[in-house]
């Protein structure tokens, strides 16, 4: 971990880190199957109940392909068995920390996203939501009782404000949003 000037974070138990969960910052976990108290399989899944979703590294001396496959089906993104060299951890916390910076961005576009969908209008709003379920400018003045050149114009000034040079843009932007869950 030196080599990619990481300074760790060591937790005496399972318990002590889900303690402390609430107050980290984002960043890549380090677990051992083998713990005393709760073991690291109890953490995965409280990790995974929580819906953190930061990249963990499952470690164990004494591991079968059942609890590997378990853990991938948690959400650990590797899963090293005992005795393994630095170079190997280096690789796996250089992809676990391209996997939060990735994260990092995508989050930043959703909320730049709906810092922008929150500059419209409710009329607005229920212009791009209508749109969003596919319907057509007449049908969309039809449900909210305008003209569609009504319609055309609340679009047009919804995708000027929003800087949405075009429909799929402006819809990309709303559904990124607000994800679909």
């Amino acid at each position: 971990m030196e080599s990619l000037f990481i300074r760790p974070r060591l937790f005496e138990s399972g318990a002590a880190f889900l303690a402390a969960l609430p107050n980290l910052a984002p960043a890549p976990v380090l677990l051992d199957i083998w713990m005393a108290g709760i073991d690291g399989m109890t953490v995965l899944t409280e990790i995974a109940a929580n819906a953190v979703e930061w990249p963990v590294i499952m470690m164990t001396g004494h591991g079968d392909i059942a609890v590997a496959v378990k853990s991938m089906k948690l959400g650990a993104i590797e899963f090293l068995e005992k005795p393994f060299g630095p170079d190997m951890l280096d690789v796996c916390l250089t992809r676990a920390f391209g996997i939060l910076s990735e994260a990092s961005r995508s989050n930043q576009k959703k909320a730049a996203a709906r810092a922008r969908l929150a500059t419209l209008t409710p009329r607005e709003n229920d212009v791009v939501n209508s749109l969003l379920g596919g319907d057509a400018n007449k049908i969309v003045a039809y449900r909210l009782g305008l003209s569609p050149r009504t319609v055309e114009e609340y679009r047009a000034n919804t995708m000027r404000k929003l800087g949405a040079p075009s429909l799929s843009e402006l819809i990309q932007m709303a559904v990124l949003a607000n994800p679909v869950d």
